[in-house]
């Protein structure tokens, strides 16, 4: 008899979340397995973040190992590891400093702190605005979630950021129409994570680094999707010649552990001023730990070419896929890839059930927008399950269309 999901009902969370929650008991690798002993295929590694799937015993070691030693410092003081893994990142671009923080909304809020700090001392006040994108998503806090688009975020917090202006993803004529000299920064993410996957054209990148350069504006890349590895290559951002004067980094840079970093380049470190940021928990000694090895794994040339390798893989299934009356379309690259689909009856297609479908059938899978099916699946997991994975897709999708 097939198993069911274990599943906890009403725990005392805030009712910003499910009611219902798959009770999880253990993982290994790119497999999960509930309270019950139900095993599931993990096509979603928690939002982005396990790189290395579950239960990685090196990374498991180094935590042990650093918390035996030192858990917490504060920011009143640092650690080899902290030093260490603060120079490794800077080295990766363009940078000159890397502030540490623990997820990917306060490395947004760093960011977005750091342009205004840095227009006012450059370019005098009223020139604060931040230009974002329809479809954006850079967090939940109320700086980030002012550059965030979706209505139903910001609506029960408005009024949120003044000066954010937002224009159409990949127009370059709408791009044209947003800037102005008054801008401090553009924040813009290279595939949009949770907008439905569109990934950036090259000549929206040319376009838009073109115009920071023209108008004296920074360039903000939320890289916390994206980045590390997960398209097949350290950054998203670097295959369409993007110069960034801040990157955002969280998800997997700690395997797991919360742990966020926002790099700058030298001339936005140049105007920040003792005080005028901070963080308790950020650079712990535990994550940056944690996150030297997780950084000197995903750069390693090697490893980064069998994530791009499986990223084909995956595409090349999900290409079956494309006969499908209910698919409309593939999306996103890399280990970061979507569905979207469209409803047979012109309705919203029904993802959340698409995506209960898929729990019962051990498959676990994110959604992306309003119609896209996202795919995440951990960076090391092995191409028979990739091929495993599209087949019980298949098999969930066909359903729609009897």
């Amino acid at each position: 008899m097939k198993k069911q999901p274990t599943l906890i009902h009403s725990p005392p969370f805030p009712k910003n979340y499910s009611s219902d929650f798959l009770l999880l008991k253990r993982g290994r690798g790119a497999w999960l397995e509930d309270a019950g002993g139900k095993r599931y295929l993990d096509f979603g590694s928690g939002i982005a973040v396990n790189h290395f799937g579950h239960g990685d015993r090196e990374l498991a070691r180094i935590a042990y190992r650093q918390m035996l030693r030192l858990t917490h410092v504060s920011n009143l003081y640092t650690t080899s590891h902290a030093v260490k893994l603060a120079r490794e990142l800077v080295a990766t671009g363009d940078f000159q400093a890397v502030h540490f923080g623990n997820s990917g909304t306060e490395a947004n809020e760093a960011a977005l702190k750091y342009a205004r700090a840095w227009s006012l001392r450059t370019k005098g006040e009223g020139n604060h605005h931040i230009l974002a994108f329809k479809n954006s998503f850079h967090g939940r806090t109320l700086g980030a979630l002012s550059v965030t688009w979706t209505k139903k975020y910001r609506d029960p917090f408005e009024p949120l950021l003044p000066g954010v202006v937002f224009a159409d993803y990949n127009d370059v004529d709408s791009l044209r129409r947003s800037f102005s000299p008054h801008l401090a920064a553009v924040i813009v993410e290279p595939i949009q994570g949770e907008g439905g996957l569109s990934a950036m054209t090259p000549e929206f990148a040319h376009e838009l680094q073109a115009l920071c350069d023209q108008y004296r504006v920074l360039l903000i890349v939320d890289e916390i999707q994206t980045g590390l590895g997960r398209t097949g290559s350290l950054y998203a951002h670097t295959s369409l010649g993007l110069k960034p004067d801040i990157v955002c980094l969280s998800k997997p840079l700690a395997g797991g552990l919360p742990l966020s970093a926002t790099l700058i380049s030298e001339r936005v470190n140049a105007q920040i001023h003792v005080g005028d940021h901070g963080t308790t928990f950020g650079g712990g000694p535990v994550t940056t730990a944690v996150a030297l090895k997780v950084l000197r794994r995903v750069t390693n040339a090697a490893f980064l070419e069998s994530v791009a390798e499986k990223g084909q893989i995956l595409r090349r299934e999900l290409e079956k896929l494309s006969h499908l009356k209910v698919v409309e379309g593939l999306r996103g690259r890399g280990l970061l890839q979507g569905i979207a689909l469209r409803s047979p009856d012109g309705k919203e297609p029904p993802i959340p059930a698409l995506i209960e479908e898929a729990r019962n059938h051990g498959l676990l899978i994110l959604r992306s927008g309003s119609n896209v099916i996202r795919l995440a699946p951990p960076l090391i997991i092995k191409n028979k399950d990739i091929v495993r994975g599209v087949d019980l897709l298949k098999k969930i999708l066909s359903h729609i269309e009897e």
